[in-house]
């Protein structure tokens, strides 16, 4: 579905809602495509697997990481650290 810019703008909401149920939505200039406004089926993926029952959310915060004390990142305080040495 084509829409010039100017309906673009007047209409904005109507063309998030078209691409969001599926529509490629393309933009043009003067009758020249400019761009495409497409949904993005991945942000509704987490929502579809809970729906389904195949996803539970966490009930409990993440722990925080724990130091190790493996490794050569380790000695000096860290993979920051490491990195930094690497880079010099």
């Amino acid at each position: 579905m084509d829409v010039p810019v100017s309906a673009l703008r007047a209409e904005l909401r109507q063309w998030i809602e078209a691409a969001r149920a599926g529509e490629d939505v393309v933009i043009t200039e003067r009758g020249i495509p400019v761009a495409r406004l497409s949904g993005i089926e991945a942000a509704d993926l987490l929502t579809r697997l809970e729906r389904d029952g195949l996803l539970t959310p966490a009930t409990t915060a993440r722990p925080a990481a724990r130091s190790t004390e493996r490794g050569p990142a380790a000695a000096k305080g860290g993979v920051s650290d490491l990195v930094r040495r690497l880079r010099r």
